[in-house]
Protein backbone atom coordinates (compact mmCIF):
# COMPACT_ATOMS: atom_id res chain seq x y z
CA UNK A 1 0.00 0.00 0.00
CA UNK A 2 1.21 3.48 -0.84
CA UNK A 3 1.53 6.22 1.72
CA UNK A 4 -0.72 9.27 1.79
CA UNK A 5 1.60 12.26 2.11
CA UNK A 6 0.46 15.86 2.57
CA UNK A 7 2.63 18.92 1.90
CA UNK A 8 1.23 22.22 3.13
CA UNK A 9 2.65 25.74 3.21
CA UNK A 10 1.51 27.75 6.24
CA UNK A 11 2.29 31.06 7.91
CA UNK A 12 3.27 31.34 11.57
CA UNK A 13 -0.40 31.94 12.38
CA UNK A 14 -1.47 28.85 10.44
CA UNK A 15 -2.82 30.42 7.24
CA UNK A 16 -2.55 28.22 4.14
CA UNK A 17 -4.63 30.34 1.76
CA UNK A 18 -3.12 31.51 -1.55
CA UNK A 19 0.62 31.08 -0.94
CA UNK A 20 1.49 31.34 -4.62
CA UNK A 21 -0.05 34.52 -5.97
CA UNK A 22 -2.45 37.42 -5.36
CA UNK A 23 -5.25 35.97 -7.52
CA UNK A 24 -4.85 32.36 -6.43
CA UNK A 25 -7.61 32.33 -3.80
CA UNK A 26 -9.37 35.51 -2.69
CA UNK A 27 -12.15 33.90 -0.66
CA UNK A 28 -13.27 36.08 2.23
CA UNK A 29 -11.66 39.13 0.64
CA UNK A 30 -8.16 37.71 1.27
CA UNK A 31 -5.59 40.32 0.20
CA UNK A 32 -2.31 38.62 1.08
CA UNK A 33 -1.98 36.11 -1.77
CA UNK A 34 1.59 35.29 -2.78
CA UNK A 35 3.04 35.41 0.72
CA UNK A 36 5.41 32.47 0.17
CA UNK A 37 7.07 33.82 -2.99
CA UNK A 38 9.92 35.87 -1.50
CA UNK A 39 11.14 32.89 0.57
CA UNK A 40 11.62 30.53 -2.36
CA UNK A 41 15.41 30.09 -2.25
CA UNK A 42 17.42 27.20 -3.70
CA UNK A 43 17.18 25.14 -0.51
CA UNK A 44 13.40 25.40 -0.53
CA UNK A 45 13.35 24.44 -4.20
CA UNK A 46 15.37 21.31 -3.44
CA UNK A 47 12.90 20.31 -0.74
CA UNK A 48 9.95 20.63 -3.12
CA UNK A 49 11.77 18.70 -5.84
CA UNK A 50 12.63 15.92 -3.35
CA UNK A 51 8.96 15.63 -2.37
CA UNK A 52 7.69 15.43 -5.94
CA UNK A 53 10.32 12.82 -6.84
CA UNK A 54 8.54 10.34 -4.55
CA UNK A 55 5.08 10.84 -6.04
CA UNK A 56 3.11 8.00 -7.59
CA UNK A 57 -0.19 9.89 -7.92
CA UNK A 58 -1.82 13.08 -6.72
CA UNK A 59 -4.95 13.71 -4.68
CA UNK A 60 -6.09 17.32 -4.89
CA UNK A 61 -8.96 19.36 -3.54
CA UNK A 62 -11.10 20.94 -6.23
CA UNK A 63 -9.82 24.49 -5.73
CA UNK A 64 -6.17 23.46 -5.65
CA UNK A 65 -6.76 21.25 -8.68
CA UNK A 66 -8.18 24.17 -10.65
CA UNK A 67 -5.22 26.39 -9.66
CA UNK A 68 -2.75 23.70 -10.73
CA UNK A 69 -4.67 22.88 -13.93
CA UNK A 70 -4.51 26.52 -15.04
CA UNK A 71 -0.71 26.52 -14.79
CA UNK A 72 1.12 23.21 -14.93
CA UNK A 73 -0.16 21.84 -18.27
CA UNK A 74 1.53 24.84 -19.90
CA UNK A 75 4.88 23.92 -18.34
CA UNK A 76 6.22 21.52 -20.97
CA UNK A 77 9.97 21.56 -20.30
CA UNK A 78 10.93 17.89 -19.94
CA UNK A 79 13.71 18.93 -17.57
CA UNK A 80 11.20 20.39 -15.08
CA UNK A 81 10.84 17.59 -12.50
CA UNK A 82 7.67 18.99 -10.93
CA UNK A 83 5.79 19.72 -14.15
CA UNK A 84 6.81 16.36 -15.62
CA UNK A 85 5.34 14.41 -12.72
CA UNK A 86 2.20 16.51 -12.34
CA UNK A 87 1.40 16.22 -16.03
CA UNK A 88 2.24 12.52 -16.39
CA UNK A 89 0.99 10.90 -13.16
CA UNK A 90 -2.64 10.15 -12.24
CA UNK A 91 -4.57 12.93 -10.53
CA UNK A 92 -7.66 12.35 -8.39
CA UNK A 93 -10.12 15.03 -7.27
CA UNK A 94 -12.86 14.37 -4.71
CA UNK A 95 -15.67 16.61 -5.92
CA UNK A 96 -19.39 16.71 -6.54
CA UNK A 97 -19.15 19.83 -8.73
CA UNK A 98 -16.21 19.11 -11.06
CA UNK A 99 -17.72 17.27 -14.02
CA UNK A 100 -15.40 17.81 -16.99
CA UNK A 101 -11.76 18.02 -15.93
CA UNK A 102 -9.60 19.16 -18.79
CA UNK A 103 -6.20 18.16 -17.42
CA UNK A 104 -5.03 14.86 -18.89
CA UNK A 105 -4.89 11.99 -16.42
CA UNK A 106 -7.55 13.37 -14.06
CA UNK A 107 -10.23 11.25 -12.40
CA UNK A 108 -13.04 12.77 -10.34
CA UNK A 109 -13.95 10.59 -7.37
CA UNK A 110 -17.20 10.61 -5.41
CA UNK A 111 -18.88 8.53 -2.78
CA UNK A 112 -17.42 7.75 0.62
CA UNK A 113 -14.14 9.68 1.01
CA UNK A 114 -12.55 7.17 3.40
CA UNK A 115 -13.28 4.18 1.15
CA UNK A 116 -12.19 5.98 -2.02
CA UNK A 117 -8.91 7.24 -0.58
CA UNK A 118 -8.10 3.91 1.07
CA UNK A 119 -8.56 2.24 -2.31
CA UNK A 120 -6.31 4.83 -3.99
CA UNK A 121 -3.58 4.21 -1.41
CA UNK A 122 -3.79 0.48 -2.03
CA UNK A 123 -3.26 0.79 -5.76
CA UNK A 124 -0.71 3.62 -5.85
CA UNK A 125 2.91 2.65 -6.46
CA UNK A 126 4.80 5.32 -4.55
CA UNK A 127 3.31 8.16 -2.55
CA UNK A 128 -0.24 9.39 -3.02
CA UNK A 129 0.46 13.08 -2.53
CA UNK A 130 -1.73 15.99 -1.51
CA UNK A 131 -0.44 19.50 -2.11
CA UNK A 132 -2.24 22.45 -0.55
CA UNK A 133 -5.91 21.46 -0.41
CA UNK A 134 -6.31 22.47 3.23
CA UNK A 135 -9.94 21.45 3.69
CA UNK A 136 -9.28 18.02 2.16
CA UNK A 137 -6.18 17.55 4.32
CA UNK A 138 -8.18 18.35 7.46
CA UNK A 139 -10.85 15.81 6.51
CA UNK A 140 -8.27 13.10 5.84
CA UNK A 141 -6.38 13.85 9.05
CA UNK A 142 -9.63 13.56 10.98
CA UNK A 143 -10.20 10.18 9.31
CA UNK A 144 -6.69 9.03 10.24
CA UNK A 145 -5.76 8.43 6.60
CA UNK A 146 -2.77 10.75 6.28
CA UNK A 147 0.52 8.93 6.90
CA UNK A 148 2.98 11.82 6.66
CA UNK A 149 2.61 15.58 6.90
CA UNK A 150 5.30 17.87 5.49
CA UNK A 151 4.67 21.28 7.05
CA UNK A 152 6.53 24.23 5.54
CA UNK A 153 6.14 27.15 7.96
CA UNK A 154 7.05 30.58 6.63
CA UNK A 155 8.28 33.43 8.86
CA UNK A 156 5.28 35.69 8.32
CA UNK A 157 2.04 36.47 10.17
CA UNK A 158 -0.99 37.61 8.13
CA UNK A 159 -3.77 37.88 10.70
CA UNK A 160 -6.50 36.82 8.26
CA UNK A 161 -7.09 33.91 5.92
CA UNK A 162 -8.08 30.26 6.01
CA UNK A 163 -6.25 28.26 8.69
CA UNK A 164 -5.05 24.69 8.27
CA UNK A 165 -6.12 23.62 11.76
CA UNK A 166 -9.44 25.00 12.94
CA UNK A 167 -11.65 24.72 16.00
CA UNK A 168 -13.07 21.22 16.22
CA UNK A 169 -10.17 19.35 14.57
CA UNK A 170 -9.79 15.79 15.82
CA UNK A 171 -7.02 15.67 18.47
CA UNK A 172 -4.03 14.05 16.76
CA UNK A 173 -0.47 13.28 17.82
CA UNK A 174 2.51 13.27 15.47
CA UNK A 175 6.04 11.87 15.50
CA UNK A 176 8.73 14.19 14.13
CA UNK A 177 10.75 12.36 11.46
CA UNK A 178 12.87 15.03 9.74
CA UNK A 179 13.42 18.75 9.64
CA UNK A 180 15.57 21.63 8.55
CA UNK A 181 15.36 25.40 8.15
CA UNK A 182 16.19 27.13 4.88
CA UNK A 183 18.49 30.18 4.71
CA UNK A 184 15.37 32.29 4.10
CA UNK A 185 13.89 31.04 7.39
CA UNK A 186 11.30 28.53 6.17
CA UNK A 187 10.94 25.66 8.66
CA UNK A 188 10.57 22.36 6.79
CA UNK A 189 9.33 19.70 9.18
CA UNK A 190 8.05 16.19 8.52
CA UNK A 191 5.70 14.32 10.82
CA UNK A 192 4.11 10.86 10.80
CA UNK A 193 0.71 10.42 12.38
CA UNK A 194 0.92 8.77 15.79
CA UNK A 195 -2.67 8.28 16.90
CA UNK A 196 -4.27 10.36 19.65
CA UNK A 197 -2.43 12.69 22.04
CA UNK A 198 -1.24 11.46 25.40
CA UNK A 199 -1.72 13.67 28.44
CA UNK A 200 0.06 14.25 31.71
CA UNK A 201 0.53 16.94 34.33
CA UNK A 202 3.35 19.03 35.78
CA UNK A 203 1.30 19.64 38.92
CA UNK A 204 2.77 18.36 42.18
CA UNK A 205 0.87 15.53 43.86
CA UNK A 206 -1.37 16.83 46.63
CA UNK A 207 0.53 14.86 49.28
CA UNK A 208 3.97 15.96 48.13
Amino acid sequence: MGKLVSTVFVTLDGVYQAPGGPREDTRGGFEHGGWSFTYGDDDFGRFVTEVFARAGAFLLGRRTYEIFASYWPRMTDPADPIATRLNALPKYVPSSTLTDPGWSGTTVIGGDLAKEVTALKERTDGELQIHGSGALVRSLLDLGLVDTLHLATFPVVLGTGLRLFTEGAVPTAFTHTAGRVTPAGVSLQSYDLAGRPRYGSYELPENA
